[in-house]
């Protein structure tokens, strides 16, 4: 074997062996994502099936609705996963809707901004020991939990999040 064919059949064998972020599935539709905050925990449903469930982390001030930029909370209500984020610096994040038009008027009428940018997302490398309530509002999971997610969830899927 000539040398290039045997870079070649090398670098092919150690792709191979990594794992990817990106997996398959193939199971029944998530129709819905439930947000449990006082109980941390994030539900992903088929109707009213529970097809997985996930311990979480919420905005540094996790008690209350978002209502304005910088207020460390995570947003309570009905919103969609509305985008997707493979480069995230958490790893990987869905995006959520968040604010709608009654968020942005509520902000509006304390003279504030809404905020934005809320996602699900994991944890990466600088923030994989973190412990309790740490986000600037999103909703971490684990790398390897948000995989599963970003793999079963798909744009415009509802997300309710609850008190």
């Amino acid at each position: 074997m000539d040398r290039r064919a045997f870079l070649t059949l090398t670098a092919m064998a150690a792709l191979a062996g990594c794992s990817s972020k990106f997996k398959t599935y193939d199971g029944p539709e998530v129709t819905r994502v439930v947000v449990m905050k006082g109980q941390r925990m994030l539900y992903l449903l088929h109707h009213d099936q529970v097809l997985k469930a996930y311990r979480i982390s919420l905005g540094y001030a996790p008690v209350g609705d978002k209502q304005i930029e910088g207020d460390g909370k995570t947003p309570e209500g009905r919103y969609y996963i509305d985008r997707r984020n493979p480069n995230s610096e958490f790893h990987l994040s869905i995006g959520i809707s968040y604010p709608n038009e009654a968020d942005i008027e509520e902000a509006k009428a304390l003279g504030k901004k809404p905020g934005g940018d809320i996602f699900i997302h994991g944890r990466a490398r600088k923030n994989r020991r973190r412990k309790g309530d740490w986000t600037a509002g999103c909703i971490s999971v684990t790398d390897a939990e948000m995989e599963d997610i970003y793999a079963m969830v798909r744009d415009g899927t509802v997300i309710d999040i609850f008190p």
